[in-house]
Order: C-alpha cells, then sequence, then structure tokens
C-alpha cells in the first residue's frame, strides 16, 4: 500500500466521481480505476460503489476513509517537521594548511548556510598533528595524505576510522621567479631535480611518506637544504629564494599573485601524487551534526573540481 492510493481513494471520496478525481488529479481515469482495484485487492474487500450519482464508499470503505484522512495528516506532519527541523550541536574539522587554502572557506560557507545551528570547530595542523587528534577523539573528521590509510579503514586507538577517498593531487617543484637564470619546463621527473636545494616537511607528515615512497621509486636522494613542518614557513622561505619545494598546486593557494612570485613544473613520476582522505570516527560515534557536516565536506570537494577552482586535483571515484 502507497502513500498516492490513499490520497487517490480520498479524493475520490471526497468528489464522489471518478471523473472528477481523475481531473482534479491530473490522472489518466483508467490509470486511478486501476490504482482503486489494485489497493481494494490488497485488502481484499470493496471500498467503493458506483451509483447513478457517482462513487460512494461502502461501509468499509468509510471506515478506510477516515484512517486514510487521519495517516495522510501524519504523513504531512512528518513532512513539515523534517523541514522545519534545525539541526544543532557541534562538529570538529581537521585540515592541512594546503587544503584548507582551498576548502576551508567553502566549507564553513557551506555549513553556515545550510545548518546555521551547528557549531563548526575548524582546526588547521599538519597532517600528522591532525591525526594525533583524531586518534585522540579530539576531532570528529580530518582530510589526512598517509598513503597506509588508503585502501580501506584504518585501526586506531582500538577502533576503526572510516576512511572516504577524496582527491588525488599531483605534485609540482615550485620555486621563487627571478633566481634562477633558466625558467622550469611545464613538467619534468624527479630525477631532473638534482640540482635543487629542496625545502621539504618532515617524515612525521604525509606529504613527506609521499614524497618518500616516489623518491624511493625513482632511485633519486634529494638535496634538502631545510626541513619545515609549517607550509607558511616553507612559502616564506621559496619566496626568499632559500630553495625549491615540491607541493601540491594548492600551497600557492592563499598567495593572489602566485604567478608572479612563484613558478612551478608538474612532477610526472607515476608516485608523485597524493591521495587526500577523509577520515572520520566510525559511523557510530558521530552526531548527527558530524555526519552531516562529512556530507557538505565532500560536496564542496566537488564542486571546487567542477568549477576548475583546485588545479592540478582529479576525483577519485569509487561505489557509494
Amino acid at each position: 500500500m502507497e502513500l498516492r492510493q490513499l490520497r487517490y481513494f480520498v479524493r475520490i471520496v471526497e468528489l464522489g466521481s471518478m471523473s472528477r478525481a481523475a481531473l482534479d488529479l491530473d490522472m489518466v481515469q483508467s490509470a486511478l480505476s486501476q490504482q482503486v482495484s489494485r489497493l481494494e485487492s490488497e485488502l481484499s474487500t470493496r471500498l467503493l460503489q458506483r451509483t447513478p450519482r457517482g462513487v460512494v464508499p461502502t461501509e468499509a470503505g468509510v471506515a478506510f476513509f477516515r484512517e486514510a484522512q487521519l495517516t495522510l495528516r501524519h504523513a504531512e506532519q512528518a513532512v513539515r517537521s523534517a523541514q522545519q527541523a534545525r539541526l544543532s550541536g557541534s562538529v570538529s574539522v581537521g585540515l592541512a594548511p594546503t587544503t584548507s587554502a582551498m576548502l576551508g572557506l567553502p566549507m564553513m560557507q557551506a555549513m553556515r548556510a545550510r545548518y546555521p545551528d551547528v557549531r563548526l570547530h575548524m582546526v588547521e595542523g599538519m597532517s600528522g598533528h591532525l591525526t594525533d587528534m583524531l586518534n585522540a577523539r579530539a576531532l570528529d573528521m580530518a582530510v589526512l595524505f598517509d598513503a597506509r590509510l588508503h585502501g580501506g579503514q584504518a585501526r586506531a586507538g582500538g577502533r576503526r576510522w572510516q576512511v572516504h577517498p577524496l582527491i588525488e593531487e599531483e605534485l609540482f617543484l615550485i620555486r621563487a621567479r627571478g633566481h634562477h637564470p633558466e625558467p622550469l619546463p611545464p613538467q619534468m621527473a624527479l630525477a631532473d631535480l638534482a640540482g635543487e636545494s629542496l625545502i621539504l616537511p618532515t617524515g612525521l607528515h604525509g606529504l613527506r611518506s609521499t614524497l618518500d615512497t616516489a623518491f624511493s621509486q625513482a632511485r633519486f636522494t634529494p638535496h634538502l637544504v631545510l626541513e619545515v613542518d609549517s607550509l607558511s614557513m616553507v612559502m616564506a622561505a621559496v619566496d626568499a629564494g632559500l630553495g625549491s619545494t615540491v607541493q601540491p598546486w594548492a600551497s600557492m593557494g592563499r598567495y593572489a599573485d602566485a604567478a608572479q612570485r612563484f613558478e612551478w613544473s608538474r612532477i610526472t613520476d607515476k608516485d608523485a601524487l597524493r591521495t587526500n582522505l577523509l577520515c572520520s570516527l566510525s559511523e557510530d560515534e558521530l552526531s548527527p551534526a558530524a555526519l552531516a557536516a562529512r556530507v557538505v565536506l565532500i560536496d564542496c570537494v566537488r564542486q571546487l573540481l567542477r568549477g576548475g577552482a583546485w588545479a592540478g586535483t582529479a576525483l577519485i571515484h569509487h561505489e557509494d
């Protein structure tokens, strides 16, 4: 039995005519009659009878009519309650600086628009720090880069995370303009970086883990001049000409004049890709506000990619 069948039956009884009800419901009369026949067959009783003046309910039809009206009122009230409900609560989300540069503001704007009563706590930090916070239940979710998490759920602190692959980011050699005699080519291999003085984060963080794997596969030993666990300091050092870095394009996201400050070249090695993973506490640990925020975050990522705002990035397609 379906709600639409109840609506059809109630309207027929209210109008006292199959033809008028069909016109009111914008249906073909034969289709409406067929729905009533299905309903009567399911109930194993006659609900309507024809008279010279139209159709009237049988005794069973009268009893069913009253209950059908009540059911429809309850259904309408349920719809109104759902539409008028305002989700509340709090949710904490961790983003690495590169991700935050692209996703942070759109995420905050979307949450404010969709769920104004939810208090959003945003944390920016290196991926290793965010991992520790997620393990400590200080975050509901975080976008992490550790390749060891890719491919499924990760166990953390005796419990399980939900791991949702989001995007893959290409990596680029980035350096300051005006400090080198030759411009960078559009793309290059890691083996071509032999002459570059590199500024990278330490091995505790997801990007460095990805890079170390790629360096190993390329049998290349980088020339490190600085290890800095702060994106803003890395980019400031690069901007000052202290060295080059290997980062996703989003690392330049906070520079409106990035094209004037920096030059970059895409790294072509197949392992030089950073996977962004949305890691959250397990489903039974997430509040309704956190579950809603997780959907909003994924929507924001997709919209940024569709609009071309997040360069060097591809959505990871998977079944969900």
